[in-house]
């Protein structure tokens, strides 16, 4: 998932706490693969291990910047065949 954000960063990050909460909560349970913030910080990137857009989308209609009005999420399909992911499948 790509994230973009819709507010000034002050605003998002008033709210990064709760986001960093609700990832962790996603890797406890494996389903997170890496995440991470762009450079420059114009949104974010979640790494997730599932099957389809569908279980993607209705994992981060929880995020807190998505509830909030902070952030819009698009949804890039992704395969690694090269690197240290090559093959990796979800648990």
């Amino acid at each position: 998932m790509i994230s973009k954000y819709l507010a000034p960063l002050d605003e998002v990050d008033r709210a990064r706490d709760d986001h960093l909460a609700f990832l962790a909560g996603l890797e406890e349970r494996g389903l997170l693969v890496s995440a991470g913030r762009q450079d420059p910080a114009v949104g974010g990137v979640v790494l997730l291990g599932v099957d389809s857009e569908a279980e993607a989308r209705e994992l981060m209609a929880q995020d807190p910047y998505l509830l909030r009005g902070l952030a819009e999420y698009s949804a890039i399909g992704w395969a690694p065949t090269r690197g240290v992911l090559a093959g990796w499948k979800p648990a």
